[in-house]
């Protein structure tokens, strides 16, 4: 999957493309990874959709018109669950913390172990020897992209077969992925593990593998791991109880803003920006977060190109950010006379750890941080409290309460 512009228009003219096979189409090609610049049976929008230049509540409308609900049953449940899991991790906001604290240990322990730090460049770098996993390895370096079947495989063989720890490949995916988001991401790799569902670990199986290559690649039952245990012992407390979704600051429209635009919304034009004060407009570059190891400069190019193109929507232009010095914010807010910053919702993740240790500088500023948050969101996250039957089978509600049909 090759990406050229990070644009609102270019996600509408993939998502156009696609509509056609949103249906039955994709219900029975969605499994297989066809290689770079053929996967032909997924839409490829999500690097759009995780930044907002395209909104999952448009691709669930144009399903629904092009083929109904009951052919494009199976198109609408995957881009939910990208709403699934963002839920899910607001509910429970240490597990992304959990992640953060641990992928610092295991990058600390790598100093210290020369066998296992060789294991993971090998991986990394593609070099183990299990070709489909080297190969999937060279493809997300050089695309920025895997296909979700070859991403769960690739997890699986990490965690199992390598026996690498899991924090480490999804900081890998993480480093690289277009469309990498913290709760996609985070959850995905604890779902392979068996830390999602807990106890049930997906295995990475030849025949599987070999049938949804289409034989491009057809890997020996031996060359993969034979038993495959979830990795709960890890973590013998469970799962931390849910915990109320956070409720962010509305703006005020009688007050001075600065608009503030993320990665995290590019569609900021949606919320009536004609309605509001604003003193000052500026992106805010905030990629580099996602690791502490080095972050793929397509990942980078592709969050400025969104910011760019959602500056010029909703503004005309911006002053250019980026996250560093915590004080820096609020400094540029106070200078432009502002009393709050305004900006879509920041949900669990790097650029939401970075503006919690923003907040003192802010609130010494006299300024408040205030986000927009969606209705799509709030009529998915509420349901997102255990498995993802319980927003699937919320859907036709959903549907119904944001007339999409």
């Amino acid at each position: 999957m090759r990406y050229t512009a990070a644009t609102r228009e270019e996600g509408l003219a993939r998502m156009r493309a696609f509509e056609p096979r949103m249906g039955q189409a994709y219900a029975k090609g969605r499994n297989f990874d066809h290689g770079p610049n053929a996967h032909r049976d997924v839409s490829g929008l999500s690097p759009f959709l995780r930044r907002r230049l395209v909104l999952e509540e448009e691709v669930v409308a144009a399903a629904l018109k092009g083929h109904g609900p009951d052919a494009a049953e199976k198109f609408i449940q995957e881009v939910i669950w990208r709403g699934y899991f963002k839920g899910w991790l607001e509910h429970r906001p240490s597990i992304w913390a959990s992640y953060r604290t641990g992928l610092l240990r295991d990058l600390e322990a790598l100093e210290g172990a020369r066998n296992l730090r060789r294991a993971v460049a090998l991986a990394e770098s593609g070099q183990t020897g299990i070709e489909c996993f080297d190969f999937w390895a060279q493809e997300l370096v050089d695309t920025g992209y895997l296909h979700n079947h070859a991403r769960m495989w690739f997890a699986s063989i990490w965690i199992f077969t390598l026996d690498l720890p899991w924090r480490l490949g999804a900081d890998f995916f993480y480093r690289h992925l277009l469309d990498g988001d913290p709760a996609s991401n985070t959850l995905g790799w604890r779902w392979v593990a068996g830390l999602h569902t807990r106890g049930k670990a997906y295995a990475a199986q030849a025949w599987n593998i070999a049938q949804f290559t289409g034989q491009r690649f057809t890997p020996r039952a031996q060359d993969l791991a034979v038993t495959v245990e979830g990795l709960q012992a890890s973590e013998p407390e469970g799962l931390p109880p849910v915990v109320p979704l956070r409720k962010a600051a509305a703006p005020d429209p009688a007050q001075p803003c600065a608009l503030l635009i993320t990665e995290e919304d590019c569609r900021v034009e949606d919320f009536g920006l004609g309605g509001y004060d604003i003193r000052a407009n500026a992106t805010f570059a905030a990629s580099h977060l996602r690791s502490p190891g080095h972050v793929s400069a397509a990942v980078a190019d592709f969050e400025a190109g969104a910011l760019r193109d959602a500056a010029a929507r909703a503004s005309g232009g911006a002053e250019g950010l980026r996250a560093g010095v915590a004080s820096d914010l609020a400094q540029w807010a106070a200078n432009a006379g502002a009393r709050q910053i305004v900006t879509g919702y920041v949900p669990e993740g790097p650029l939401r750890d970075w503006l919690n240790e923003a907040a003192p500088a802010l609130r010494d500023a006299g300024i408040t941080l205030c986000e927009w948050q969606r209705d799509w969101d709030k009529a998915i996250w509420p349901h997102a409290t255990a498995g993802f039957f319980k927003v699937k089978k919320a859907i036709p509600r959903i549907i119904s309460q944001r007339q999409l049909l």
